[in-house]
């Protein structure tokens, strides 16, 4: 699998009304230094609708100022239509950061 593969595989599992963090994601995978990479993967998802890139905001909750789907409006737009409150495009992450566990549904 490659990096881009594991950056997607990894953003398919976060639910709805979560959002995780770049860092969070490259850790995950195994690449704890590859924060910025994972951006890159995400602004070249080639299906966004599959991979759910606009659940993932940097370390402090900030949106996404060049969100490659539509800018940052479509991304708050899009948590917001999932129950994430964004405020001045930024999101709580004490409130919706998601902890990576899967959740039984």
């Amino acid at each position: 699998m490659t990096f881009f593969e594991a950056v997607y595989e990894y953003v398919k599992t976060v639910p709805r009304g979560k959002v995780v963090t770049y860092g969070m994601i490259a850790r995950a995978i195994g690449h704890p230094r590859a924060a910025r990479q994972v951006g890159n993967a995400l602004h070249h998802n080639p299906t966004p609708v599959v991979v759910p890139c606009h659940r993932v905001v940097n370390r402090e909750g900030r949106l996404a100022p060049a969100f490659a789907f539509g800018g940052l409006d479509v991304q708050a737009r899009l948590l917001e239509g999932e129950g994430v409150e964004v405020i001045d495009g930024y999101v709580d992450l004490d409130i919706y950061l998601w902890d990576g566990k899967v959740c039984p549904h």
